[in-house]
């Protein structure tokens, strides 16, 4: 691992919040504030991938870069590998971190934290899970669960994804947060299968990995990060950016406890 590229895939075709990509938070589009929380991970240069002009044109007003990418891909890892093809013909990166468009109050540190794992010569892609606090959660298949053995302290193996309350017992459960780290090599190796029986089963992408042998190592964080689907996420979003733009005493928006960067 030595050369991180981070890109942040965002398209208009969402239904429920219609433009999401440019919905306006403190007087920037949302697909901007995403752009500055991944510049601040600090672990490498950022790109938005995108299909619609007017998300490119705004990102790149802001300072940032921007490629263009098809229209008709299914998923989000399918734009980031036709990205990635494009901006590093050469494979400079090897070291490929997706980052949702819709979470512009994720923390910084949550993104460089995602690629320590790949310091492991065995582990092909890593991702984010936190601790599940709210009763209500447990058993909310919106709230996708990570089924993992630990490696050592906040690292887990990821055994299982699922929609269901697992593992059954006592013990905490862990909500799986949908940012991944790639080894370029296995990006491209997931993108060129087919989805898997689990995967269209349980309707969770990470699947076809764990069923084509792929090992996913899981790091702790504090706080899973609004995730804007909703005009009431976008409002809440709002408010969280407000606060942090107040000044130092609520500043810990992101985060109340410092993350695990291991």
């Amino acid at each position: 691992m030595s050369d991180p590229l981070v890109l942040i895939p965002a398209r208009m075709a969402a239904t429920r919040l219609p433009s999401k990509p440019l919905a306006d938070i403190a007087g920037d589009p949302m697909i901007v504030h995403v752009w500055r929380r991944a510049m601040e991970a600090g672990i490498g240069p950022v790109a938005v991938a995108t299909d619609a002009p007017e998300i490119a044109e705004a990102v790149m007003r802001a300072g940032g870069q921007a490629v263009m990418t098809r229209a008709d891909h299914a998923s989000g890892s399918d734009r980031i590998f036709e990205a990635v093809e494009k901006l590093d013909p050469e494979g400079r990166h090897d070291v490929v971190v997706n980052v949702q468009g819709d979470l512009p109050t994720v923390d910084p540190r949550a993104i460089a934290a995602s690629i320590s794992p790949l310091s492991d010569a065995e582990v092909d892609l890593a991702t984010l899970v936190a601790v599940i606090g709210r009763e209500e959660e447990k058993t909310n298949p919106n709230v996708v669960k990570m089924v993992g053995s630990l490696v050592s302290p906040g690292r887990f193996r990821a055994l299982y994804f699922t929609r269901a309350t697992a593992p059954y017992g006592d013990g905490p459960l862990y909500h799986h947060i949908g940012l991944y780290a790639y080894r370029r090599k296995a990006l491209q190796r997931f993108v060129g299968l087919s989805p898997s029986p689990l995967e269209l089963r349980e309707k969770l992408e990470q699947l076809r990995a764990l069923e084509a042998g792929m090992r996913i190592d899981a790091i702790l964080v504090d706080d899973v990060p609004l995730g804007v689907d909703t005009p009431h996420d976008l409002e809440r979003a709002r408010d969280m950016i407000a606060a942090r733009a107040s000044g130092p005493k609520v500043a810990s928006t992101f985060g109340s406890n410092p993350m695990p960067l291991l």
